[in-house]
């Protein structure tokens, strides 16, 4: 799959989590939650609410880097234990009773990860979080001696925003499948249009060739007089070259096609053959294979000349198999476009 395929599908896209817009609210979010730390820490808590920092702030940044619909499993996982890990580190080191909630402020941190959880295809694994979130402030509280109905009632109000998001991600999921459906069609299509398009321009390139070629000689062909020699040699050129662009398009270049055409003209037997095994190689190894077939070409001047490229998969890219009265001289080609060893 490809790149742009990715994108097409991630939904990270379709919600702009991807955005520069995205890449500032995670910095918001950081910078306000250090600030918050730093103002609420209590004497001797500075590791702890620097820890507890430290994983909520990965934990917003994997929310709009991490790649994949839903959510992978390491990242989800992490994700999860990530709030009640922020909130035990600031439970280690809050006052009894504490001075004010935002000394609780991972609480507020994880719920923002756990409802960005949702919208990223992992809501059960966001209640989860938030489930063991409540049970650790309950289990402080009851410890504290505070009693666990205050242990609940100063976590509960952020079921509210772990709600909405789970409805929001009801709603816009079954949405966004529609969407990436409606997008990988739209992309379907413009590849069949410009397919038949590049068919369209191809057959047009060639009649233009044909027309070109073809006309003079099928004027003269439609006189009366009778044709000359010369006259007749060209019309053989002619559908020589022709069949070549037929059994061999990748090499019916105009170096090569002219090199063809000056060794059939000298009486040369020349047969090009492509079983496309060229049409994925790089251009230098292409470039190299027609510049080699060009020059046996032209130092041709008798016999049968055979130029192929061969299928895909095998271990020999070219062959080329020069016959003559004399000698049979077959030369092969390696996928790096360079001989590998004559044989005679």
């Amino acid at each position: 799959m490809t790149h742009h395929d990715t994108d097409i599908h991630d939904v990270r896209e379709l919600l702009g989590l991807r955005t520069i817009a995205a890449k500032i609210v995670v910095t918001a979010y950081a910078a306000t939650f250090a600030l918050v730390a730093w103002s609420t820490n209590p004497p001797g808590g500075g590791w702890f609410e620097f820890a507890a920092w430290i994983i909520v702030s990965i934990g917003a940044l994997g929310l709009i880097l991490v790649p994949g619909d839903p959510l992978p499993t390491p990242a989800t996982a992490y994700l999860t234990v990530s709030g009640p890990i922020a909130v035990n580190l600031i439970f280690a080191v809050a006052p009894v009773p504490i001075d004010g909630l935002l000394q609780l402020w991972p609480l507020a941190a994880s719920t923002a990860i756990y409802t960005y959880m949702c919208v990223r295809g992992r809501t059960v694994w966001a209640w989860i979080g938030m489930a063991i979130v409540l049970t650790s402030c309950i289990i402080w509280a009851e410890r504290t001696g505070q009693g666990a109905a205050y242990g609940l009632s100063m976590s509960a109000i952020n079921l509210a925003p772990l709600l909405m998001a789970t409805f929001f991600a009801w709603t816009i999921r079954p949405a966004a499948r529609e969407i990436f459906a409606l997008r990988r069609q739209a992309t379907v299509r413009a590849a069949a249009e410009a397919a038949d398009t590049a068919v369209l321009d191809e057959r047009d390139a060639q009649l233009t060739r044909l027309d070109d070629h073809a006309r003079p000689l099928l004027e003269r062909i439609a006189d009366a007089h009778p044709l000359n020699e010369q006259e007749r040699l060209d019309c053989q050129l002619l559908e020589a070259h022709l069949r070549d662009t037929l059994r061999a398009p990748i090499l019916a270049v105009p170096q090569l096609a002219a090199a063809a055409r000056a060794a059939r003209a000298r009486g040369v037997e020349v047969v090009l053959l492509d079983d496309h095994a060229l049409d994925t190689a790089p251009d230098e190894v292409r470039d190299r294979i027609i510049a080699v077939a060009a020059d046996t070409l032209t130092q041709a001047r008798s016999g049968a000349l055979t130029i192929r490229i061969l299928p895909p998969g095998r271990d020999v890219l070219a062959t080329i198999l020069h016959s003559t009265p004399d000698d049979i001289l077959r030369l092969e080609y390696g996928h790096d476009g360079r001989p590998l060893a004559p044989r005679i």
